[in-house]
């Protein structure tokens, strides 16, 4: 049995950068990771650009301009200015070549197109020069950077409508067991209804992860044999629920030993998700989580949504962490890691009541998992502990 440390580094060291790419329109780049630096085709702005609502003035020696005309964003008019002339402008629009600033209006007055300036002008000011924010032919976006809402803000401004990203995984969810039955049929006695199967799909979903298939197997060893053979071939990535411990009914573990899948690690020091595994064969990757719905729940915010960020091309494959104060007591139990669910809000952690393993109702309400390294003997009023956040 290895440590949570240890586990996380196997993890990373494995899980290759997918070399697999494609195009993607802007519009559904969300989440993506670019696979090539993205080259900026204009100048932005591409012209002298008003950044505030004025005046653009061509300087002389005295405080009263000439008004020739109106400049608005979006009109392809060009104005010619001569020394003490101005012309009433509008932030966005293009500036004239021959102004040397832009007044803002409340430092103006203006009578019968005379514009009386009320405070030193300072040259440039209010003008945002051509290519000030990135010039033609220059990196826009580099290799590696994940696509959010402001980086596809920003190359659509340059014009650009589709990138090249990696591709994301696919990712086959196998869930196991002659108890599970779906929900929205009649529980018979020694049933109960399947949920991890859904929970594990919406939280890819939800990670951006949409190339996803959902398979059922009973507990029975050729089944589970022949379903996770077909999966492995098709799927990058396998996560398999239920059926990895040693009971006579747990077929898992069986059947990826007899499909030559290197097993990577078996059970990890932690509570819950002891029983989890990891293992690869040839580039298909398999996670098979405790069966146990928050078990499984942890397993996957810890060890396998940093796996998928790394296929994915990501160079930040880990879940975003942070420090809080805790405002809850916990006192550790046995001798290993705990991931604890607990809800966060304004730097403070509060523990949540409810963490078995086969419980969901409190990660239902939870937003954070609380991790209790086995270092750690209890938690007390006002400690400082480290935040898994949960998106």
């Amino acid at each position: 049995m290895i440590t949570v440390e240890e586990a996380i580094k196997i993890v990373e060291s494995n899980s290759t950068q997918s070399k697999k790419r494609e195009m993607v329109s802007l519009a559904k780049a969300m989440g993506f990771v670019v696979a090539e630096d993205v080259i900026s085709p204009i100048d932005m702005p591409p012209f002298r650009q008003s950044a505030m609502d004025g005046y653009a003035v061509r300087v002389h020696d005295s405080e009263y301009y000439n008004v020739l005309g109106e400049l608005q964003a979006g009109e392809g008019k060009e104005v010619t200015l001569l020394k003490g002339e101005a012309a009433r402008i509008f932030t966005g629009a293009p500036v004239p070549n021959d102004a040397d600033s832009i007044v803002i209006q409340e430092k103006t007055t203006i009578k019968e197109q005379q514009l009386q300036v009320h405070d030193e002008v300072l040259i440039q000011s209010n003008i945002r020069p051509k290519g000030e924010q990135i010039r033609k032919g220059e990196i826009a976006l580099g290799k590696g950077v994940t696509l959010t809402p402001a980086a596809i803000g920003f190359l659509t401004t340059l014009g650009i409508t589709d990138v090249s990203v990696f591709k994301k995984p696919s990712i086959g969810i196998i869930a196991t067991g002659n108890e599970l039955v779906e929900a929205g049929t009649k529980l018979e006695y020694g049933q109960i209804y399947e949920s991890n199967s859904l929970m594990l799909l919406t939280a890819l979903e939800n990670l951006g992860y949409t190339k996803n298939e959902i398979f059922k197997v009973p507990d029975d060893f050729d089944p589970t044999l022949i379903l996770i053979e077909e999966v492995l071939k098709s799927k990058d990535v396998v996560l398999i629920s239920g059926g990895i411990s040693v009971g006579d009914y747990d077929f898992v573990g069986k059947a990826l030993q007899e499909l030559e899948v290197t097993q990577l690690f078996y059970k990890v020091k932690q509570k819950p998700g002891k029983p989890l595994y990891f293992g690869k064969k040839n580039k298909t990757y398999v996670f098979a989580l405790p069966g146990n719905p928050a078990a499984a729940l942890s397993c996957f915010y810890v060890y396998v949504q940093r796996c998928l960020e790394l296929l994915s091309g990501s160079q930040y494959a880990e879940p975003t962490t942070v420090d809080a104060v805790s405002t809850s007591k916990h006192q550790t139990k046995g001798d290993r890691a705990q991931f604890l669910k607990a809800y966060y809000q304004n730097g403070k952690a509060k523990i949540l009541e409810g963490q078995s393993s086969s419980m969901l109702h409190t990660f239902a309400v939870a937003n954070a998992l609380l991790y209790v390294p086995v270092s750690t003997d209890s938690i007390e009023i006002g400690d400082t502990v480290q935040l898994i956040l949960l998106t």
